[in-house]
């Protein structure tokens, strides 16, 4: 269902007017927020290209609060994709935009590690908070000094689709248990018992061996299923209709 995020909520209480408009492609529209007169404009995971106009209509264009260490990670998904890859670190840039794809120079920026146990929502929120502090940091030292970004390391993180979800045991287990981690909350990573859909929503890696997808042992630890390589711990399920369980309860 459509809703107010919450800067939209905060907005209204404080009495500032806000307006969301599906597009900012027509005049109409890029005519309304140039006569705003604004000095500069902050961009926070919008989803779609600024056109030009709209990246000049504020004097000092627009900003953009970017969770990844860019060039790493340039697009949609940059906290996903970083945790699927395995990366050790992740961080917020606030970076001048430009008409190409998280191409602009880098105003500042800020990395933390991620952790052993690090979920994509747990990672979002962390740099959430790094990058509300950040984008005001950098408002406050106005202007800074930009710095280009490296024509080296340039990855691209797509958009996280849902056909991405269902686990390969073929995999290593080390590498499902990040896409458990990557794809929680969304979309869930999906396995399948018998005929039954399940979402993982835990996993860790163990030793183990024997034919991908083969269950190994089933106890209140978990449900130990082979991988390409390793085993896999299951240890927080979900089937269709039903409440997140501890394998235990499940």
């Amino acid at each position: 269902k459509d809703r107010p995020s919450p800067v939209q909520s905060r907005a209204e209480a404080l009495g500032i007017p806000v307006r969301h408009p599906k597009s900012l492609k027509s005049a109409e529209e890029q005519a309304d927020l140039a006569a705003i007169g604004a000095e500069i404009a902050v961009v926070v995971a919008y989803g779609l290209i600024l056109p030009r106009a709209v990246l000049d209509a504020p004097a000092r264009g627009c900003l953009n609060i970017h969770a990844s260490l860019l060039p790493r990670w340039r697009g949609a998904a940059p906290i996903q994709r970083a945790i699927l890859a395995g990366d050790a670190e992740s961080g917020v840039c606030i970076m001048q935009m430009e008409a190409g794809l998280d191409t602009g120079p880098v105003l500042l920026s800020a990395a933390l590690p991620i952790a052993a146990d690090e979920t994509a929502g747990s990672l979002h929120d962390r740099l959430a908070e790094l990058g509300a502090g950040l984008i005001v940091a950098a408002l406050e030292k106005l202007p800074l000094a930009p710095t280009p970004q490296a024509d080296c390391g340039v990855t691209y993180a797509a958009k996280i689709e849902k056909s991405e979800a269902m686990l390969d045991w073929n995999q290593s287990a080390q590498q499902l248990a990040r896409q458990v981690r990557a794809f929680n909350p969304f979309p869930g990573a999906l396995a399948t018992l018998g005929q039954l859909s399940v979402k993982v929503w835990r996993a860790s890696a163990e030793a183990g061996e024997g034919s991908p997808g083969t269950i190994l042992a089933s106890d209140r630890a978990g449900i130990l299923v082979a991988c390409g390589e390793g085993a896999l711990r299951l240890t927080e399920l979900q089937k269709a209709g039903g409440k997140r369980l501890p394998t235990a309860q499940f």
